[in-house]
């Protein structure tokens, strides 16, 4: 169970903040009030390039989008700002209709969350709203259309990030697929350089459009978390829930429908490069060879995390097949 913990958190990166400081979880007052008069993102698109999110933030954003199933999710971050850094340290979920492709937040969610954010400060917790996020189950995290214009009504009152997680891509690689991001003023264009993303995201066809369509519109953050004293124990008391629910279950059927929609997904792009190639031209080779290199990448993806299921399974098979077996039931 203790091994089951630490090995979450490493997958993660989870850092431990100083007991004796734990200076994340203090709200700054006077820094939050200097930044937001000098405003110094007004002038840099890029000014913030780092997003610390707390352990126990990030565990209740990944519990919220995988309640959701195949429907987004939506939800707001607390936190603070220090230079070139969102620092989170909560986070609630928004009553908000989601659907299979888009989630918007009505007056209701508006409401309560009016509601909670007053209740917090009563309660001592004068950290802001500093951030947004919602899930997208299967289909990584990048901004669509809808969400590139959320985030840049957001923006118009002051520094706000947009973070998107993949519940179904986090349980079936073991690992929480996240990313943030910020988008650039009406009026910036960056350079071709900064639109070119080299690390590549396996993104269904029926979402490639949307997913090309807006890439140039926003950009994303280092990601990375922390967790203080207390969070520590908090962690254990979970796991100490859930630490069963992490032995009997495999990712193999927990995301079976997801895996086959990844394959539907690769048979369909492997069909339309293959169209290309027979009606292409010369000098749409090294077009088609991209898109062939990118069908062999998500293809690997997809097989490393099946063989990781696998091995997992085995490893549990030959831990546990005949425990409380007495030998005289066995012969």
């Amino acid at each position: 169970m203790q091994t089951a913990r630490q090995s979450w958190e490493l997958d993660n990166a989870v850092t431990l903040v100083d007991p004796q400081r734990d200076a994340l979880y203090q709200y700054d007052e006077e820094t939050h009030k200097a930044l937001n008069q000098s405003r110094p993102w007004a002038n840099d698109p890029h000014y913030f390039k780092h997003i610390r999110i707390s352990a126990v933030a990030l565990l209740k954003m990944v519990m919220h989008a995988r309640s959701g199933g195949s429907l987004e999710v939506m939800g707001l971050m607390q936190g603070y700002i220090l230079p070139e850094t969102f620092v989170v340290t909560d986070a609630f979920r928004l009553p908000v209709d989601g659907t299979e492709t888009r989630v918007n937040a009505q007056d209701e969610a508006n409401e309560y969350m009016v509601s909670y954010l007053q209740a917090s400060r009563d309660a001592g917790r004068m950290e802001n709203a500093v951030g947004w996020y919602h899930s997208h189950p299967g289909y990584g995290c990048w901004l669509s259309g809808i969400d590139v214009s959320t985030q840049d009504m957001q923006q118009l009152g002051g520094p706000f990030v947009a973070v998107v997680i993949d519940p179904e891509r986090t349980i079936s690689a073991g690992k929480v697929d996240i990313g943030a991001f910020r988008t650039f003023p009406k009026d910036y264009t960056p350079p071709m350089a900064e639109r070119e993303d080299d690390e590549h995201q396996t993104i269904p066809l029926n979402k490639a459009e949307d997913f090309g369509a807006y890439a140039s519109q926003y950009y994303s953050l280092e990601v990375s978390l922390f967790k203080s004293s207390l969070d520590s124990e908090l962690l254990s008391l979970l796991w100490n829930k859930y630490w069963v629910a992490t032995l009997s279950q495999s990712p193999l059927l927990t995301t079976r429908d997801y895996g086959s929609r990844q394959m539907m997904d690769l048979s369909h792009k492997t069909n339309r490069a293959a169209a290309k190639i027979d009606h292409g031209d010369s000098r749409a080779n090294t077009s088609n060879d991209q898109q062939l290199d990118k069908v062999v990448r998500d293809g690997q993806r997809i097989v490393s995390e099946e063989v990781k299921g696998l091995l997992a399974a085995e490893v549990k098979r030959k831990l546990f097949q005949g425990v409380g077996v007495t030998k005289s039931e066995t012969s």
